[in-house]
């Protein structure tokens, strides 16, 4: 069968905003230090209550109803990531207003972008979230191609230069260059960041820097706002889902050249229900909205983009990102040698389980599809399930070597009590009485000396598991207090 390749048309938009989501990993008990770094540079914390940052982060154009984002989500989701105070059990978002004016240059094109605010959400498990929000412009201040917001989107997500595309890439910010998007954000954006960035997860990588990342690229969150009335075609949508942007030539590029895979692509990505003038695109990369409707309605969209759907996206993220590392941190466990580790970790997976995995987020239907799509194309019901499983598996470890510690330990007590209570202790008591008789044991048989040995190594051995179980129980006093601090 001859495969169509699409025809490519190069269309103008009317705005595009774009949401670059980079998640890391603190150092354990090192969040205070971070929010004092991050309040000294600038950042300040984000709360329903103040009714002023409802227009301060997203542009002139653009605000987020407080009361909406309220009442969006289900209460018990709305407590985890709006808290009424300061919690390490849930989101603490702290945000900063930024308007810097930017450009990116590429072999092709330069790109001229406005970096409106950034995000710093740290979460449990000492996760966290860096939200770069940008808006996009052309670079002779006249009207933005489809095809540029694409490839901004392409080449500013990719923190380190990977491609020959990226090498040839450069953010110029206050008449000064960076090679690299991560330079620019640790520099600029977040420069408080790196002394806290928790780098264990990365032991034995031989190039990797970040962990949690696919290709060492951000996740991208689009809203694409063509002309009103501009068809909207599926090699449009399929390439905002895929983020194409151009060729090794400078031309719009598609990553497909088969209608019928694009059109099978879009039915397992797409959200269609405003269709045919607004579409929602979801990917394992991205998450984007593209409409041709009328002004005013489109920055409605784009007021939901920044709220709602924002925090669903990072509740979908977060439940990702601690399934994977909870997968990984059971990978890593020696059953053997680690016992802390797997109680800490039979902790972390119940915790979590009970207290931040919800199948349910939002009250309204529209969002809730969206959201269950989401957790469909990364594939949390597979974590999970691989989550629950190893759960039951630690478990079962648990309980056999709980009883095989408990089996052995009887046994060896009972030996001593034997020995030492009943035949040790009658054959050498007489001489134990204080003062003790030390001249007399040079007279021991054999046996004396073996019943006198047992007894001490008795009392040795009853000490010494007095003295353990006084250290565990006071190691999990400390580790409570951390966690609670």
């Amino acid at each position: 069968m001859k495969l169509v390749s699409p025809e490519l048309h190069e269309k103008t938009l009317e705005s595009a905003l774009m949401q670059f989501i980079f998640p890391f990993s603190v150092n354990p008990g090192s969040q205070k230090d971070f929010i004092h770094q991050l309040e000294e540079d600038g950042y300040r914390s984000f709360s329903l209550k103040n009714l002023d940052q409802q227009h301060e982060f997203y542009g002139e154009e653009y605000q987020v109803s407080h009361r909406n984002m309220e009442r969006y989500f289900l209460p018990f989701t709305a407590n985890v990531i709006f808290p009424h105070e300061p919690d390490d059990s849930t989101f603490r978002r702290l945000s900063r207003r930024l308007d810097y004016h930017c450009l990116l240059k590429t072999s092709y094109m330069n790109i001229r972008f406005t970096i409106l605010s950034a995000d710093v959400i740290l979460c449990p498990f000492d996760l966290g979230f860096i939200t770069v929000r940008t808006q996009v412009k052309s670079d002779l201040q006249e009207t933005l191609t489809f095809t540029e917001a694409l490839e901004f989107a392409n080449r500013f997500r990719a923190l380190q230069d990977i491609t020959p595309q990226d090498d040839t890439t450069f953010i110029v910010h206050d008449d000064r260059e960076y090679a690299e998007v991560e330079d620019f954000l640790f520099k600029c954006v977040v420069s408080g960041l790196l002394p806290y960035l928790d780098k264990r997860e990365m032991q034995g990588a031989y190039f990797e820097t970040m962990p949690y990342f696919v290709d060492e690229r951000m996740y991208v969150q689009a809203f694409y706002a063509f002309p009103e009335g501009e068809e909207i075609s599926q090699e449009d949508r399929y390439r905002a889902g895929r983020i194409d942007g151009v060729n090794h030539e400078g031309k719009p590029f598609i990553s497909s050249s088969n209608k019928s895979y694009i059109a099978g692509y879009l039915q397992g990505h797409e959200y269609e229900r405003w269709a045919p003038n607004t579409h929602y695109v979801i990917d394992d990369s991205s998450f984007c909205c593209i409409t041709n409707i009328e002004k005013r309605k489109a920055t409605e969209l784009a007021n939901q983009m920044y709220g709602e759907f924002y925090y669903g996206l990072l509740l979908n993220l977060f439940h990702k990102i601690v399934l994977l590392k909870l997968s990984n941190q059971y990978s890593r466990i020696s059953l053997v040698k680690n016992q802390e580790q797997i109680e800490e970790l039979i902790s972390e997976i119940t915790t979590f389980s009970s207290k931040y995995f919800f199948l349910e987020l939002v009250t309204q239907s529209q969002g809730r599809e969206i959201f269950i799509q989401l957790r469909r194309l990364f594939g949390h019901v597979n974590l999970y399930e691989e989550v629950k499983r190893t759960l039951n598996d630690l478990y079962k470890y648990q309980d056999d070597s709980s009883s095989r510690r408990s089996n052995y330990l009887l046994v060896i007590l009972t030996v001593f009590a034997v020995i030492s209570g009943i035949y040790g202790m009658n054959q050498v008591i007489d001489d134990l009485k204080y003062p003790i008789n030390w001249s007399a044991m040079r007279e021991y048989s054999f046996f004396q000396y073996l019943a006198l040995g047992v007894t001490f190594s008795g009392i040795f051995v009853g000490l010494s598991l007095g003295v353990s179980t006084l250290y565990r129980w006071g190691k999990e006093l400390l580790k409570n207090r951390r966690r609670k601090r």
